[in-house]
């Protein structure tokens, strides 16, 4: 939203003034202007989706995108999905189906498994879908590929999937 010539963006229901050096980062500017420590700066460079925000509800990597590419729009990040106390439902079933062990990866994991859920609802294919004209149905293998970007170094992969098959496949039906 610009007011005047001040750029700003919503993160998670509160307004920000976006910096003026146009070359900071949306990870960087997440984490070193507003503290928001959540998201992860794992390569650097797009390759592991540590740094997985949502923007206006779509997920991008904060680590390939300008702050300032975000003047106006809305970020969702980890720190933002809970309700007040309450965790969201699939920040909940990490810690039911063991979706971490570090935990460095779980924020990324987390938002970018919401973004594709909506993706996934719009009827948007994977590489693994056998029918690209056919309403989405999230199989282990869909969601194995669909969170392909996300890497976890420990190998929790297995709850990582279980948490997000028993909470997105609830949201998608409704």
């Amino acid at each position: 939203k610009r007011e005047g010539n001040i750029m700003s963006i919503n993160v998670n229901g509160s307004t920000a003034e976006l910096p003026t050096d146009a070359r900071v980062s949306l990870l960087d500017f997440l984490r070193d202007h507003l503290q928001l420590y959540g998201s992860k700066k794992g390569c650097d460079q797009g390759a592991c989706g540590a740094c997985t925000v949502l923007v206006d509800g779509e997920r991008i990597l904060s680590c390939l995108a300008l702050a300032v590419q975000c003047d106006g729009r809305k970020i969702t990040t980890v720190e933002g999905l809970a309700d007040g106390n309450a965790l969201h439902a699939l920040q909940q079933a990490f810690i039911d189906h063991d979706g971490f062990q570090c935990g460095y990866c779980t924020p990324g994991q987390i938002c970018s498994a919401i973004g594709m859920a909506k993706e996934a609802k719009r009827g948007v294919p994977s590489s693994v879908s056998a029918d690209l004209a056919a309403d989405v149905t999230l199989t282990r293998e869909e969601l194995q590929e669909r969170m392909s970007g996300n890497l976890c170094r420990c190998g929790a992969h297995n709850g990582i999937i279980d948490a997000i098959r028993e909470t997105m496949a609830a949201e998608m039906a409704e």
